[in-house]
């Protein structure tokens, strides 16, 4: 079977519509753009010429630096909207918004948006390529590239492999992501957290529920953290922090009950207390850090794809 060479798609909004082979071109780019970031002089010039305009309606460090840092590795000219001081401000709607950037000559948009699809709504209104940079509760899908990437690199084929994500599933566009584009791997994913924070169509998903951490971490080959976002959250989810830290949170003596070669992953920012102690935050256990460092090599590769560059090593 061929090996696909493009996306063949001009926006990039969610892992549910990506087939298997258009992953796997993803992951194999990444490996090409880490590299290159490697360099002493990490720049390459394949997309000069190319203008990239970032447009955030929420808050963001990872995600929007790394698209930064990816844009100018491979030589693009990246501009960032703050909408804090935008037309937005004074009413501008996102279709008006979109259109107004676009004749100014933006090749791509990347975007994130407190309303599901977003940037669906925007793709249909241009013709620059969009990337969801999250979207309500719906997806996040440059997270849950970044993090398979993690994956493969830690343990090779995702096939059979055991991820147990945790947390906050209801509101979380990071577990949506994550869920579509580990079952399309082969990957065996159990979601844990308490009842109220579990969707309750999630077993359509080809996902198994579970309420019990402690049982489902002895066997996990990673453990996904999920962050408690309470900007997004009702009250009464949870009776305390501490009662959810206590049943749902790691801490270095519920790790001691997972297997030795378990891998800890969070896609940031860390709730120190809540979601994990700081010893296993900083532990050797997690490889969250390394999350971020793979997440400019996946963005670039995205980029790279979508905005019609040629794949040197002819994957």
């Amino acid at each position: 079977m061929n090996k696909v060479k493009s996306l063949n798609r001009k926006d990039l909004l969610g892992l549910k519509d990506l087939s298997v082979d258009e992953i796997k071109l993803v992951l194999r780019t990444a490996r090409s753009m880490k590299e290159v970031a490697s360099r002493p002089i990490p720049k390459v010039p394949t997309l000069l010429g190319k203008h990239i305009v970032t447009l955030f309606y929420e808050a963001s460090t990872r995600t929007r630096t790394s698209f930064n840092m990816a844009a100018k590795i491979l030589s693009a000219n990246i501009t960032n909207v703050a909408i804090s001081s935008s037309s937005v401000i004074k009413g501008e709607n996102l279709i008006d918004t979109i259109k107004n950037l676009e004749v100014m000559g933006m090749d791509a948009l990347i975007m994130r948006h407190s309303m599901a699809g977003a940037p669906a709504l925007a793709g249909k209104n241009c013709q620059a390529s969009i990337i969801n940079a999250g979207d309500g509760f719906n997806e996040h899908p440059t997270q849950a590239l970044l993090d398979i990437f993690t994956m493969k690199e830690k343990k090779g084929s995702l096939k059979g492999k055991k991820i147990v994500i945790v947390g906050d599933i209801s509101h979380s566009r990071v577990a949506r992501s994550n869920i579509w584009g580990l079952t399309k791997l082969g990957a065996k994913v159990v979601v844990v957290g308490p009842p109220t924070m579990i969707p309750k169509d999630i077993e359509s998903m080809k996902v198994k529920v579970s309420y019990d951490l402690d049982r489902e971490i002895k066997d996990a080959d990673f453990i996904y953290m999920l962050r408690i976002q309470k900007e997004r959250q009702e009250s009464g989810l949870y009776p305390s922090i501490e009662e959810y830290h206590k049943l749902y949170g790691l801490n270095a003596e519920r790790m001691k009950k997972a297997r030795k070669d378990s891998v800890v992953m969070h896609p940031g920012p860390i709730n120190r207390g809540i979601e994990m102690t700081s010893d296993v935050a900083d532990g050797p256990y997690n490889v969250i850090l390394e999350q971020v460092t793979n997440g400019v090599a996946v963005r670039a590769a995205l980029l790279f794809l979508l905005l019609g560059g040629k794949n040197s090593s002819g994957e």
